[in-house]
């Protein structure tokens, strides 16, 4: 193992943590809070252990195994190190509190111990939405964008960061792919700010609603999320929801000029089709017990793009909705985004191998001597590709049924605890009862808060880089 390049990488993602919480502290500034000075203190220890770490080492080459834990331990120091600031300007009561919602931040998930949001600082409002649309695309994925390659195996950071079954080069070289990447990311928030501050929306709460909206996040500056807002504005929110829940690629082939490419995208198609159904049969469900068709249609594709997207805003409580739409919800929770978007879940692309696996068996049976490939974009999938969707649904099934099992034991009701984990293992937010969108996860004990955050980092990162940490083998030399 080279533990020097992994030494080299923590520290300039030290660097980077240390540069970003200096926005919050210029906040600060702007509103005369006097928590901008914990803020400036912890970036400035940031910037100074991280300049005296980030001597570079010798050797600069590293595989598969130090790319994964470069990613996994990077996430746990920026949460530690981004906890800091709300527990010293006592924002939240303990470290742990503290620690869970910047993980929550930083992992898009948006579920939240708050008892009360509006009493937050302004600078700990942003660097709350901040860390979503810092999350959101990936921290690694930004030194990438933004350093020189340590080596030309970058590719392995890329692959433990970005969400979905298989990654792959835009073009050729990988630190250009993430500079695309981000600079796509970052179009598209400015544009969600200009639309919501033509709706009226002031400046702040415009950055933080988009931070939170790209990173799909869902952390919002009122117990209210989205509510408070007029009708415009959560239908401009639910668009972009929607856009940064598709695959980036497509994106991509836009600005090259693919147009008939990027539309004709299996998985984006399906992605669509999926969230079309959701909305009008919770739709119907709705108008059939009663209200407004047109009311019930807006109420349903804001809270349908919300939990398929993972972002986790709300404009009321979903949990009152029949059974129906709220098993739909659920279902949703569980399909998830795009691979290669900022969203959580199971993810549209596996959802796709999946189906057409179980279909290609049953072609097999009928016809033995036949052989079946599974197609996905018009192109075979990978035998590889194929095991690695299926291990991570058993490693995944595994996960949350340790979970359910330890979270249970603060005697909640089912439908709280097992939502619960659903909410941070596909990185949405917002459950059903007591975790519901007006509720949230103070009442968790210690012990099921840190298993709650590392379903959090499990599922932002993929599950495999997480548990990669737990292998004694991974530490050892070759």
């Amino acid at each position: 193992m080279n533990r020097s390049v992994i030494r080299y990488m923590l520290a300039k993602v030290i660097l980077l943590t240390g540069v970003c919480m200096l926005f919050p502290s210029i906040v600060s500034l702007f509103y005369k809070e006097s928590i901008g000075g914990i803020y400036l203190a912890c970036s400035i220890i940031c910037l100074v252990v991280g300049q005296l770490l980030s001597f570079k080492p010798k050797n600069t080459s590293f595989y598969a195994r130090e790319g994964f834990l470069v990613v996994s331990l990077s996430w746990i120091v920026i949460s530690i190190i981004g906890a800091f600031p709300f527990y010293l300007g006592k924002e939240l009561p303990t470290f742990t509190d503290s620690l869970f919602e910047i993980i929550s931040g930083f992992t898009t998930t948006g579920a939240s111990v708050a008892l009360n949001v509006e009493d937050f600082s302004h600078a700990s409002l942003f660097w709350r939405t901040f860390s979503h649309w810092f999350g959101g695309m990936g921290v690694l994925v930004f030194l990438l964008a933004i350093l020189p390659s340590t080596s030309g195996q970058t590719m392995y950071f890329m692959k433990a960061e970005s969400p979905g079954p298989s990654v792959g080069k835009l073009v050729p070289k990988m630190q250009s792919t993430a500079k695309y990447l981000y600079s796509i990311y970052a179009g598209l928030t400015a544009l969600e700010i200009v639309f919501l501050l033509f709706g009226g929306m002031g400046v702040f709460d415009a950055i933080c609603t988009a931070f939170g909206t790209a990173g799909t996040g869902g952390f919002g500056n009122y117990s209210s999320s989205i509510g408070g807002f007029n009708t415009y504005i959560q239908i401009i929110v639910t668009i972009f929801m929607m856009l940064f829940g598709v695959n980036f690629n497509a994106y991509f082939l836009i600005v090259m000029k693919r147009f008939k490419d990027a539309v004709f995208m299996e998985e984006v198609r399906w992605y669509f089709g999926i969230y079309a159904s959701a909305v009008l049969a919770i739709t119907l469900n709705l108008t059939l017990v009663g209200g407004n068709f047109l009311t019930n249609l807006q109420q349903a594709a804001f809270q349908g793009a919300s939990i398929m997207t993972t972002t986790g805003f709300s404009t009321l409580d979903f949990n009152l909705w029949p059974h129906f739409s709220k098993v739909i919800m659920i279902m949703l929770m569980f399909i998830g985004a795009c691979a290669g978007s900022t969203g959580g879940g199971i993810k549209v692309s596996r959802i796709l191998i999946y189906l057409k696996t179980v279909y290609k068996e049953l072609q097999h049976l009928i016809s033995p001597r036949n052989i079946k490939i599974v197609m996905v974009e018009n192109k075979p999938v990978d035998h590889d590709v194929v095991r690695s969707v299926n291990i991570f649904l058993i490693a995944y099934l595994a996960i949350f049924a340790g979970s359910v099992a330890i979270v249970s034991l603060d005697n909640f009701d089912a439908s709280t605890t097992f939502s619960s984990v659903a909410a941070t293992l596909n990185n949405i937010g917002p459950g059903l009862n007591l975790v519901g969108p007006m509720g949230n996860f103070s009442m968790f004990s210690h012990l099921s808060k840190y298993v709650l955050m590392f379903d959090m980092l499990a599922g932002r990162l993929e599950i495999f880089p997480m548990l990669l940490l737990f292998m004694p083998k991974a530490w050892t030399s070759r």
